[in-house]
């Protein structure tokens, strides 16, 4: 399975809120486990940061507000997504409220996200490519993945143009660079260290 998302690096703002967004996403995750509605919450949960906070105006600003009361924040949750999203992230999201953890809600999701693919044995592969994989290079890609981490590989691609062709793989720190810019340049070095090879093999005939 294969998803589009945003792979760039932590800011600091995320780094500095994993901490706390780790102890609610595991909180999250137990709650899901046990109505085994873990799935769902993610999905739900993505939607509200991906697809509601920026389409309503203010919105995310006023729950992540140390200056709005937490009653005032649930009463907006409740109108806003009351017979939307299960009564399970419904509560979950008023428990932040109560917290003072609405500003931390895409760190929280993001977090959630990782421990339920942990939790599922899917293992994190991050891909960049200079155009968008077709059907068949990413079934190949899959495949040759699946004999290399151990559990169920989930891409996540993002398209990077200045690529000059090929792809970079990225399994939690190990790097596989199949880019051509790479391919180029380990030709060129190969190149260069021969031709030095060569040079120095003929002084050396010469001096003898």
């Amino acid at each position: 399975m294969s998803s589009a998302t945003n792979s760039n690096p932590l800011s600091a703002l995320e780094v500095a809120q994993r901490p706390v967004a780790s102890v609610y996403a595991r909180g999250l995750l137990a709650a899901g486990e046990k109505a085994g509605q873990s799935d769902r919450m993610l999905e739900e949960l993505s939607s509200l940061v991906d697809d509601v906070l920026p389409a309503v105006r203010g919105l995310d600003v006023l729950l992540g507000s140390q200056f709005v009361d937490s009653e005032v924040k649930e009463r907006v949750l409740d109108k806003a997504l009351g017979g939307k999203a299960s009564p399970l992230l419904l509560d979950a999201l008023k428990v932040l409220a109560r917290h003072e953890r609405l500003d931390h809600l895409r760190t929280i999701r993001d977090v959630f996200h990782e421990m339920l693919n942990e939790a599922r044995g899917r293992i994190r592969v991050q891909v960049r490519s200079a155009v968008p994989l077709d059907e068949a290079t990413r079934g190949r890609l899959l495949a040759h993945l699946a004999g290399m981490v151990r559990g169920q590989p989930r891409l996540e691609e993002t398209i990077d143009p200045e690529l000059l062709g090929g792809l970079v793989v990225r399994v939690g720190d190990m790097v596989y660079d199949g880019s051509l810019a790479t391919q180029l340049e380990q030709v060129r070095s190969q190149i260069l260290e021969r031709s030095v090879h060569e040079i120095q093999s003929r002084r050396d005939r010469f001096s003898h």
